[in-house]
């Protein structure tokens, strides 16, 4: 109990002697400072618990709505009464004008274009160009072929290798009515003899209603062949056309064919038609 008692008493001592001490300001400014630092860090602390609290207020209201919040807001939408506006279509009068199309037809002519206003004619009608033929259209052949100082078309002309028959080679033609020699012809006189009813174009006449107007030739031809050890021979023969007459020619008692050469020899026997006359080929020696 003594201990006790002297602990107290000491104690109390020393708070006596605390409090005559003299007033220390500079202890009581560093407390004040002390004081308004920790003033300062609460505030401080406030505020920033306040901010957390407002940014976690600002993160909860910008998080998306619910599903059936939007259904009901898209419907109040949809339920407006004001239409959507319309878009107005833009016509060609109202915008610029299209631009022109540019004309497949030919050019119009150089004077067309000079004239202006009123007094330009209208464009004449296009005519279309003929296409170049370069089929065989026998024309020139016609033109050649016609009588002069006639309208008669003849039916053959002379081939380019038409020749008139050498003076040592005299061939004649004898015509025959049954036995009798009735007249003769001299074919080595010319190259070609045109023999029908037509008084007017051929170089014989024939009479026999049977015969055709121009119903065939005895043309000269010259001709080169090659014989069996390769000489080349060149020699001037007669030949005898039919010129597709209606009756026909025969050759030694044989119809030959129309449009074709056929070569006659000597001693060969011709027949025109239904004509019983026979034209016996002769080459003299």
């Amino acid at each position: 109990m003594g201990s006790e008692d002297g602990d107290r008493r000491r104690r109390r001592d020393s708070r006596d002697r605390r409090s005559d001490r003299p007033y220390d300001r500079r202890r009581t400014s560093v407390s004040r400072d002390d004081d308004r630092r920790e003033r300062d860090r609460r505030s401080r602390r406030h505020d920033d618990d306040g901010k957390d609290r407002r940014r976690r207020h600002h993160s909860r209201s910008r998080s998306p709505r619910p599903r059936h919040d939007r259904e009901r807001s898209s419907r109040k939408d949809d339920a407006s009464p004001s239409p959507p506006p319309k878009r107005r279509r833009r016509s060609y009068s109202q915008s610029k004008s299209p631009p022109p199309r540019r004309p497949r037809g030919p050019l119009p002519s150089q004077q067309d274009q000079f004239r202006q206003g009123d007094d330009a004619a209208p464009a004449e009608p296009v005519v279309e160009k003929q296409k170049p033929n370069f089929n065989a259209t026998g024309l020139l052949a016609k033109e050649a072929n016609t009588v002069a100082g006639t309208n008669t078309v003849l039916k053959y002309h002379e081939p380019p290798e038409a020749r008139k028959p050498s003076s040592k080679e005299q061939w004649r033609m004898f015509v025959f009515k049954g036995k009798d020699m009735i007249d003769t012809i001299h074919l080595y006189s010319r190259s070609c003899w045109l023999m029908g009813r037509d008084q007017a174009i051929v170089d014989f006449q024939l009479e026999h209603p049977s015969i055709s107007k121009q119903h065939a030739v005895v043309q000269f031809r010259h001709i080169t062949k090659t014989n069996e050890y390769g000489d080349k021979l060149s020699k001037v023969k007669p030949y005898l056309i039919d010129l597709d007459s209606a009756n026909g020619t025969r050759l030694n008692g044989e119809k030959v064919g129309g449009s074709r050469y056929i070569e006659l020899r000597d001693g060969d026997v011709v027949g025109f038609g239904d004509s019983e006359r026979e034209y016996v080929m002769m080459l003299p020696k």
